[in-house]
């Protein structure tokens, strides 16, 4: 009888043993998460902030300078800032939320893109030489910002659809923000339009691509939660 009720007694334990590595297990993965989340927040509040100032920026020195390709990347910028601020505001939310944010992200690039095509129309129409000048310094500036903010969402690209969605909305800045300073360079050389026709026509060509890889994405995420 003392020999069975001391392996009750060894059961017993031995099932609280196991009860509390899971209890420790769950906690561990919960916390491991919280932290991600964590982060991920904060990287978001930083990125956010940046394109908020290069947007600021950005959209007065493309009026003035009259650049269809600095318009873009400005607006560009506007698209990312708001693309920033939804992501923010997912980051606890579920794998849908995620997905549904995700797809409304690649309908901002695709508005941006049809924004500038809508620009490169009327620069046809209106044709103008814009000032290279602005356009290089802005760019070059705009082109510090994002590295910035590429270098530091590259750390969460892998996390999940919401963060791989903004780290490809950073990497199109980098294209954009050397194309800009490229078609100023063409500007001063030719003393033409054309190369900032040429440029934002190409960046339409980049967001539309852009668009339709989150929308992919977005799709594939909300099949699978």
């Amino acid at each position: 009888m003392s020999g069975n009720a001391a392996a009750l007694v060894d059961n017993v334990w031995a099932l609280t043993y196991s009860e509390i590595g899971v209890v420790m297990a769950c906690c561990e993965d919960d916390c491991a998460i919280e932290a991600l989340r964590e982060k991920q927040s904060s990287t978001l509040k930083i990125v956010l902030g940046i394109n908020v100032a290069m947007f600021v920026a950005g959209i007065g020195a493309g009026i003035y300078a009259g650049s269809s390709a600095l318009l873009s990347d400005s607006l560009d910028n506007l698209g990312d800032a708001m693309t920033y601020g939804l992501s923010l505001y997912v980051v606890y939310k579920s794998s849908q939320a995620k997905a549904q944010v995700a797809l409304f992200k690649g309908g901002l690039i695709l508005l941006a893109a049809l924004v500038v095509l809508g620009q490169v129309i009327y620069k046809l129409m209106v044709p103008t030489v814009p000032i290279f000048e602005i356009m290089g310094v802005v760019s070059l500036l705009a082109l510090v910002g994002n590295s910035i903010c590429l270098y530091l969402l590259t750390r969460h690209k892998t996390d999940d659809v919401n963060m791989s969605s903004v780290w490809e909305c950073s990497r199109n800045d980098i294209a954009s923000n050397v194309s800009v300073f490229v078609a100023a360079g063409a500007v001063w050389f030719f003393q033409s339009g054309w190369p900032d026709i040429i440029i934002a026509l190409a960046l339409v060509v980049l967001f539309l691509r852009s668009a339709f890889r989150v929308f992919s994405g977005a799709r594939r995420e909300l099949r699978t939660a």
